[in-house]
């Protein structure tokens, strides 16, 4: 007896550490696969790899580094739940073959922000990665162009974004969310969607149920908009109203007009944030947002979107011509007056030199006809800073080169 119950504990070491190695060896494998398939956007980095005998395989100290970004997104902890060890096997050895239910989770979830890590959230020249005019144009200076960016959040104290998330497939649903410490969360529920993955390629087939898709600010919208407005040297009500402007621009670029609700609700959203529901289908033109005909505009399908709790009525767009904006390529050239070597003053500096004045008290007109006056910081291909004293310390304000209309120097004139 003694001898028997001896052979059993050595057969069920040998199958644990049999599993193990299996589930270590194929977690790998896939885990290989995928980074070669990631190559061409960023770098994948595994972590190690253990498991656990009810079914789960997790990742500890994953990462991944977009080619975009300048710091990597950090993930302490990735678990893969299968549900059982045989489930777990079938999923690794045959991704294609994936059980009926199983889940992912990402714990840990850390992305430092460094103020150039992206060039802006949204292309510096106003338009999309598809060349139109882009739609949500969140401004945080006093040129309009330049857009909301990851040094602005760190000026606001967001340093860096820290959360969890997951994923659940089960039978009949997808549901996952995205929580976030301090910047909010997002939450979406998909019936009758699956994951698929297929020869290396994830893909979600669904039929024609909707997702709902919920997003919470966790009060982030009213920190962007008081922020933004101050930069902008304007009061947060106009920030909000020249947003909602690029929206309707957009929009009308595209041939679509926005609704006198659906134009409310931005503005509303802008200023103050808050939890906003909105119902979407991935396969369809605007993602199943109606589009009403200009004979039909009083009455139609509404896009299904809630508010804070509240059913938002008649948010729609509406067909339109499209209205192209006409933006200069190139500034004009100013007139440069003759300089007084015995006087102090503003004199206009060429562009191309302006590296040369690092340092030096400049002056800034852009192509709203703005000023800003400062410290010149730095110069770069696309943009130069200038430093304002604010509150006794210093604020830089990135400015476009292609937004300056007229750069000038505070110093002594010179003998022509």
């Amino acid at each position: 007896m003694r001898r028997l119950l001896a052979t059993l504990v050595i057969l069920a070491l040998v199958g644990l550490a049999a599993f193990k190695t299996g589930v270590w060896w194929l977690a790998d494998q896939r885990m290989a696969g995928a980074r070669q398939a990631l190559a061409e956007f960023g770098v994948l980095h595994r972590g190690s790899i253990g498991s656990g005998v009810e079914g789960r395989v997790v990742l500890n100290g994953a990462s991944w580094h977009d080619f975009e970004l300048t710091q990597p997104l950090n993930i302490a902890r990735a678990e893969f739940d299968a549900g059982s060890p045989v489930n777990l096997l079938t999923g690794l050895a045959a991704p294609s073959r994936m059980p009926a239910q199983w889940s992912v989770r990402l714990e840990g979830l850390s992305l430092i922000l460094d103020p150039a890590m992206l060039r802006n959230w949204v292309t510096a020249e106003g338009v999309d990665s598809e060349g139109e005019q882009a739609l949500f144009v969140l401004s945080c200076a006093p040129e309009p162009r330049q857009q909301l960016g990851s040094g602005d959040l760190i000026r606001m104290g967001i340093a860096g974004l820290a959360g969890e998330a997951f994923l659940h497939q089960n039978p009949d649903r997808i549901h996952a969310e995205l929580n976030t410490i301090s910047t909010g969360s997002l939450e979406l529920d998909w019936p009758a969607a699956r994951v698929r993955l297929q020869d290396g390629e994830i893909t979600v087939s669904s039929s024609t149920e909707p997702l709902q898709l919920t997003l919470r600010d966790a009060g982030l919208m009213r920190r962007i908009a008081a922020y933004c407005a101050r930069e902008a040297g304007v009061e947060p009500g106009e920030w909000a109203g020249r947003s909602l402007d690029a929206l309707v621009a957009g929009l009308e670029a595209r041939g679509l007009e926005p609704s006198d609700q659906l134009k409310a609700l931005y503005r509303q959203w802008l200023l103050e944030g808050g939890e906003l529901t909105v119902s979407l289908r991935p396969g369809e033109a605007l993602f199943g947002i109606p589009v009403r005909a200009e004979e039909a505009k009083q009455a139609g399908h509404s896009w299904p979107v809630r508010y804070n709790g509240a059913a938002v009525p008649d948010v729609y767009l509406t067909e339109a011509r499209p209205v192209r904006a006409e933006v200069p390529d190139i500034a004009v050239d100013p007139v440069v007056p003759r300089e007084n070597p015995g006087v102090e003053g503003w004199y206009v500096a060429d562009m191309a030199n302006a590296d040369q004045w690092i340092d030096y008290k400049v002056r800034v007109t852009l192509s709203n006809d703005r000023v800003v006056d400062g410290r010149l910081v730095s110069v770069s291909e696309k943009e130069l800073e200038v430093a304002r004293v604010v509150a006794g310390g210093e604020v830089a304000y990135p400015m476009l080169i292609r937004a300056i209309t007229n750069f000038e120097v505070w110093r002594r004139g010179r003998a022509q």
